[in-house]
Formats: C-alpha cells, structure tokens, sequence
C-alpha cells in the first residue's frame, strides 16, 4: 500500500535537499518520488546526503509540470506554511493528514507535495491539491528544511501505515533479561551485607540501613547477569579470598547464576 503514496517536490533548488528526502522516505518505507523541473538532478550531492538511499533516487521520476506528478492521484495534498484562502480541506495535524491519506491509498495513487525551499508552493499549484496541510510550529519560528518538513510527515504516514492490523508490521524487540529468583536474590543481600559488616558499615543499628538496602535493590530489579557482575565487585572489594555467607557456596546455585 505504501506503493500508493508519493512524494512531490517541485523546483528543488538544494540538490542536497533531495538526497535527504529519499533518505527519509526510505526510513519510513516510502519508495516513490517524483520531482518537477529540480535545479540540478541527477547531482553528486543529492547522491552523497542520500546516504544509503540512492535506490529512492536512482527510481525518481523528474517532471516538467506538475499535473505529470499528480494526474491520476485519487487524493493530493500540499504542504504549505501559510494557510491560503482557497476552498481546500484543511489539516493542522500531520497524523491526522496521515491517517486519511493510508485509507485513501487503498483506492488509488496518492500524492504529498512539496514546494521550493525558500517560498513552498505557489496558489496556482495548490489548485492541483485536494488537500493542504500546515505543520504546527514555534509560531516566533515556524521554520522547517524542506527535508525535515519530509520526515515529520513520512513518519507520520509510515506510523499510520503500521498501525493497521493488515500492515504484518512487527517491530524487532530487545530480548527480555533473565530475572533472578526470590532465593537469588536473598543471597545477595547476604553476601552484601556480609561485607559491608565486615567493613563496619553497620555502625547505626537503628538507622534501618538493612531494610532500605534491600528495598532498593528490589526495587532496581537487577537481571541474573547484574547481580552476579555485583556480586564480582563485592569479591573484589573483599580480595580473591572474600567471605561469602555458607548458602551462597552452593555451586548449583552459583551455575544457574551465570546463565
């Protein structure tokens, strides 16, 4: 479906610009760009600055006109700063932009476009668009590089993509750390706490150093490999030969601690 969605930029001047928009249509899946009358395409520094996106460019189609662009879109929606007074549905919000446009694409080519970097699109090209879209910005400031414009709405389109069920998308997930158990857990507060008595830690008996100790690391839920690296600084703080409490010798114990 995101085959569907493409992206117009029209008289590109940076050919830098159209380097960083293939790379930010690529990070979000989007593959099709079209772009009318650039100053300088292809260019070496377009290539550069698509860092690793060259395929985006090397497929780009360039234009003379506009309508070339967007002729057979069943929607097109222009990206504009400032809010004209033509009779076009407005957005304010790109995710709610983004929403409409991945429904739509179900039916038809759709199109984003983009106008030139120092004054963006002119009336007689949004009278090519169904749409219009204003990013919300800094109102002291409401200034965004063409390519930066690119990727706040590419992301929104591949985040509305995604988030339908027949997307398939799966995110890769860290793995889960292993937690130690209840018993884990209880020998190393022995084994600190041995340590820290030997080394006279304890000398407020009513402070409740003990329990608050024990809190925290219950709270902090340190993982199985954590507490055997904490347990290695206490024996290292102790020397090679440091004391362990009787239970924590028990070697089955300690071989399920290293997994």
């Amino acid at each position: 479906m995101l085959k569907n969605v493409r992206i117009v930029l029209i008289q590109t001047f940076h050919p830098g610009n159209i380097g960083s928009v293939a790379r930010a249509m690529k990070t979000m899946g989007l593959s099709e760009l079209i772009l009318v009358n650039p100053r300088s395409f292809p260019d070496e520094e377009a290539t550069r600055l698509a860092a690793g996106a060259t395929d985006v460019l090397d497929n780009a189609q360039v234009v003379n006109e506009i309508s070339d662009a967007v002729s057979d879109c069943v929607q097109v929606t222009g990206a504009s700063a400032r809010v004209r007074g033509l009779p076009l549905t407005h957005y304010d919000e790109a995710d709610v932009m983004a929403r409409e446009m991945v429904k739509t694409a179900h039916s038809g080519p759709v199109a984003l476009i983009f106008g030139r970097e120092r004054f963006g699109l002119t009336n007689e090209e949004l009278r090519h668009c169904t749409h219009q879209l204003t990013l919300p910005a800094n109102p002291d400031y409401p200034v965004l590089n063409l390519s930066q414009a690119v990727q706040v709405c590419t992301h929104e389109l591949f985040t509305a993509w995604r988030r339908q069920p027949e997307s398939g998308f799966r995110q890769a997930r860290p793995r889960h750390a292993t937690l130690p158990t209840q018993q884990q857990m209880q020998y190393f507060q022995e084994h600190l706490e041995t340590a820290l008595s030997e080394a006279g830690f304890f000398n407020q008996p009513h402070a409740r150093t003990r329990d608050r100790l024990r809190a925290f690391f219950q709270r902090a839920r340190p993982s199985r490999k954590e507490l055997s690296l904490l347990r290695g600084v206490i024996n290292a703080l102790n020397g090679s030969s440091g004391k362990q409490p009787a239970s924590q010798a028990d070697s089955h114990d300690a071989s399920r601690e290293k997994k």
